[in-house]
């Protein structure tokens, strides 16, 4: 990443997680006494923001709260991280996107998601003139593919009309290759920029198997073949895949040590978007992307894990050619 400060415009939900650690989860009926208790902001929008501003870029972000305390904490918060919230709506007589989650003594967790304000993002706040001319004049756009797809696909073709480059997340249940006859997405989620594919079986390409890396070879040579530009998967702490037409190629991990998980997938996706910003061509995004990652898996926590453009900068340079 070099030259100018990169515009970046993220596009995802915003949530408040409020967690309590128990010695057990409580059956029906029964009510537990909690050890200790956090809260904090948190989603994929919100988080994925801080990343890019840590990669100094210059970050808005568009998404929905409600009127009510924790949509004032998520955007004292991003205001913290000097992100722009000027189109982070307030929802009237809807709750902000709330996560309930329970810890137990072996570190298993529980828990249940609301998605309040973030169920309300749609064509509006996209099309509104203030979310478009924002769109308009970034370098790149990140959107979270688990708003609804209204919403994503009202973002794309906005930031098509004004040529911006797109990078959009999406999440598959399995990373087998009869998943892509269940893939129903529209038209649009093909021409982006990145198209970043998640599964929810795997953490690491270590859990694959034999065969699991052609599998995902397979999914992102089909995903490119149907029209995406290029396709990253990312493999946990054995790096990441580039998958376009010029072929696949592996971008080999970074050997730190793996502690946390929580804030890795967000750490990727705003690393990601910042390099696309910043213009770096797709294999060069997805290896920053990938030691931004790393750097987050090898501390705790999420928002507080996430790394500094000179920390991924640093550990970049450390590496073999």
């Amino acid at each position: 990443m070099a030259g100018r400060i990169p515009i970046i415009v993220v596009i995802g939900p915003a949530y408040v997680d409020m967690a309590v650690k128990c010695q057990l989860f409580p059956q029906a009926g029964q009510v537990v006494e909690g050890t200790s208790f956090s809260c904090m902001p948190t989603g994929a929008g919100v988080n994925r923001a801080i990343q890019a501003a840590h990669c100094g870029c210059d970050v808005s972000l568009i998404a929905r709260v409600g009127d009510d305390c924790f949509g004032q904490m998520i955007q004292k918060n991003l205001r913290q991280h000097h992100i722009h919230t000027e189109l982070v709506y307030t929802a009237n007589a809807i709750s902000t996107g709330i996560i309930v989650t329970l810890v137990d003594a072996l570190g298993e967790n529980s828990g249940c998601i609301c998605a309040g304000a973030n169920r309300t993002v749609g064509r509006n706040e996209i099309e509104y003139a203030a979310a478009e001319q924002l769109i308009g004049s970034c370098d790149a756009c990140l959107i979270c593919g688990e708003l609804p797809q209204e919403a994503v696909v009202a973002a794309i073709r906005t930031a098509q009309i004004h040529k911006r480059r797109v990078v959009l997340d999406v999440y598959l249940p399995t990373h087998t290759r009869e998943i892509l006859h269940q893939i129903q997405w529209p038209m649009e989620y093909y021409n982006v920029d990145m198209l970043v594919v998640r599964f929810a079986d795997f953490t690491c390409a270590s859990e694959l198997g034999a065969g699991g890396t052609a599998e995902l070879k397979f999914i992102g040579t089909e995903l490119v073949a149907r029209g995406a530009s290029c396709v990253a998967m990312s493999l946990g702490w054995r790096g990441a895949l580039v998958i376009d037409r010029q072929g696949a190629r592996h971008i080999p991990g970074v050997g730190l040590k793996v502690v946390d998980n929580s804030g890795a997938v967000d750490a990727f996706c705003g690393a990601l978007a910042a390099c696309c910003g910043a213009k770096d061509c797709p294999d060069t995004t997805v290896r920053f992307a990938v030691a931004a990652e790393a750097l987050t898996r090898s501390r705790f926590g999420t928002q507080e894990a996430l790394p500094k453009k000179e920390d991924i900068i640093t550990l970049l340079q450390q590496q073999p050619d």
